[in-house]
């Protein structure tokens, strides 16, 4: 039905192409086919990614593709305004090999000499933007996960040896032990006690582009893991992941104040310390307010964060800023005010320190 106008746009004149399918016909076959995508929601959604390949040929890309760690890719998206998701890494270290061009008609990914650690999803979808404001046309995306194999390089490679993964009881927790080949045996072991996780496709699942999934995290899967991947050839064993078990209420900071002394002579110094304690993997922002802030009197504060234990087999993330006020005078007398926040809100806390 698309190629139906196309054809008698050439040889005619744009008001003479209204007028046409109307006397051959065509007009109520028209109808049909937008019912039949109607009805069809998978219809709806086209794919606008492929690939392409040798002599100018193109070729539409299914759910996953391998290729061989070392060859060059090249993907297209049609569209004038098409935006692109790759592995992160990519962009952390800004690597030269992958280039991203516009063109009038489609976008262009090309990713030079692949490694093993480029592996991972590749999508693109069209922006649809009135002046300022975008929004993702979802009728018009693409995605395809790419394994790039490489015999020497079972598991995607990682910057780190070791990585701490923190286990939530209210949602699935992820081992990312991702494989370059898809056919690898992968296998979950615990360091100690020696042995083998089992995954019963239940409670730990294995996701060929996640790694392994506990589904209900509990605190008896903490401790230390790794994974063991086989594929015609000797085994080859992940990096070490570091699995905490966490149970803190999620909302606003849980924050606490104290001065060094509430009582202070001129000249002393202070230091007024803000602490909060919540999720390890959650950020808490501080902010001060003090009795020399307007008349900008010199204050050092720092802010810093660690885990602790708290003996009951859960991990907490204690974050503290600390102010400091080195040569105490009369008009740092007064409240110090520590604003904590967090992804869920804010919490004030304050105390008094006097001129003795």
């Amino acid at each position: 039905v698309i190629g139906q106008p196309t054809k008698s746009k050439r040889p005619k004149e744009p008001g003479e192409n209204k007028i046409r399918p109307v006397n051959k016909k065509v007009k109520p076959k028209t109808p049909k086919m937008k019912e039949r995508e109607s009805a069809d929601p998978s219809l709806k959604s086209q794919s606008i990614l492929t690939q392409v390949m040798d002599k100018g040929r193109f070729q539409k890309l299914a759910a996953t593709l391998s290729l061989s760690a070392g060859q060059s890719i090249e993907l297209r998206c049609k569209g004038s305004n098409v935006t692109w998701n790759y592995p992160s890494y990519l962009d952390t270290f800004k690597d030269s090999r992958l280039s991203i061009k516009q063109l009038d008609k489609y976008g262009q990914l090309i990713l030079a000499n692949s490694t093993a650690a480029d592996t991972g999803e590749y999508s693109c979808w069209l922006q649809l933007c009135n002046g300022n404001k975008c929004r993702k046309d979802e009728t018009k995306t693409g995605s395809t996960y790419i394994f790039f194999t490489d015999k020497e390089e079972l598991f995607v490679p990682t910057p780190s040896y070791f990585e701490i993964v923190y286990l939530n009881p209210d949602k699935p927790a992820v081992i990312p032990c991702r494989v370059t080949t898809p056919s690898a045996k992968v296998t979950l072991h615990r360091e100690f006690p020696a042995e083998e996780i089992e995954a019963d496709g239940t409670d730990i699942i294995y996701d060929v582009k996640k790694g392994f999934v506990y589904q209900h995290p509990t605190s008896d899967h903490k401790g230390i893991v790794y994974c063991k991947a086989e594929s015609q050839g000797a085994p080859q064993i992940s990096i070490k992941y570091h699995l905490l078990y966490v149970e803190v209420p999620k909302g606003p900071p849980s924050a606490t104040i104290a001065a060094s002394s509430s009582r202070v002579e001129v000249s002393d110094g202070v230091h007024v310390i803000c602490t909060v304690l919540g999720e390890p993997d959650v950020d808490v922002n501080f902010r001060w307010q003090y009795p020399g802030q307007e008349s900008e009197r010199p204050v050092i504060i720092q802010n810093f964060w660690r885990l602790i234990n708290r003996g009951t087999g859960q991990t907490t993330r204690s974050s503290k800023s600390v102010l400091l006020v080195e040569d105490f005078e009369a008009k740092d007398a007064g409240n110090y005010i520590c604003i904590a926040q967090n992804l869920h809100g804010e919490t004030t806390v304050a105390t008094k320190v006097e001129l003795n």
